[in-house]
């Protein structure tokens, strides 16, 4: 096999289904999120037929692994094999998977490897299996890695003049300028967060209610702005929830 067709064809590669919808009579097209080749278009041919054998392996919030050749933006799967492991997600965990879901196939372009956001997903998912009271941590930490994988993180232990942040201080994120001391500045203007906040969220700790709810109101700024008109239809189903 030459070099250029073996770069056609990928065996065996670790993924997570995303979305997937009815293609044609009796096919799909599934996005997956793989390890090495990152966000793929796949159409898996006959996989709503009865017999086909794809039908009980195409789920998600489940590992898999998937194999598929072709050189377009919508490839072809040859197979997937289902690995188990990982208990169903159901009620609101479930709706947080999705969460993540929407947030990658809106942010993260196709056929753009992450073996980091990759990792920091099933760790998400897993964890959401494992701790459904415990969500708004899970999503807030995988909110914090896709950002930083996408180019847009910060660091949260300096300033944006490269001061050490202080426990006691007093911070805004300025759009543009990344995290400055509030002093000086208007009341309202940017994102209010304190030193103690940026500390947990630096150690992926939001036990503490402030720091919970200042992170929560950063990632939402951040993302708004990476999504711009796009609404999130996850995010409106968790706000009705909550009120509910």
């Amino acid at each position: 096999m030459s070099f250029a067709r073996s770069k056609q064809r990928v065996e065996a590669a670790p993924c997570w289904l995303l979305h997937s919808y009815p293609y044609k009579e009796t096919s799909l097209i599934i996005e997956v999120l793989s390890r090495q080749q990152g966000r793929v278009a796949l159409v898996a041919r006959g996989a709503r037929r009865p017999t086909s054998g794809l039908r009980g392996s195409l789920l998600a919030f489940q590992p898999l692994e998937a194999s598929w050749f072709g050189t377009g933006d919508l490839k072809t799967l040859h197979a997937a094999e289902w690995q188990g492991g990982v208990p169903q997600l159901a009620g609101l965990p479930l709706i947080c998977g999705f969460y993540l879901n929407e947030l990658l196939l809106k942010l993260l372009p196709r056929e753009d490897a992450h073996p980091g956001l990759f990792d920091a997903y099933g760790r998400a998912v897993r964890a959401l299996a494992q701790c459904p009271q415990e969500v708004e941590p899970i999503l807030r930490r995988f909110e914090l890695t896709l950002l930083t994988e996408m180019g847009y993180g910060f660091a949260l232990d300096k300033d944006a003049a490269g001061q050490s942040i202080s426990k006691d201080g007093e911070y805004r994120f300025m759009a543009g300028r990344g995290i400055v001391p509030a002093f000086n500045l208007p009341s309202g203007l940017g994102v209010p967060l304190s030193g103690r906040s940026l500390a947990a969220m630096a150690s992926g700790d939001y036990n503490e209610p402030q720091a919970a709810q200042q992170a929560k109101h950063l990632m939402r700024v951040l993302l708004a702005e990476l999504l711009g008109e796009a609404p999130l239809h996850t995010r409106k189903i968790l706000r009705d929830l909550h009120k509910l």
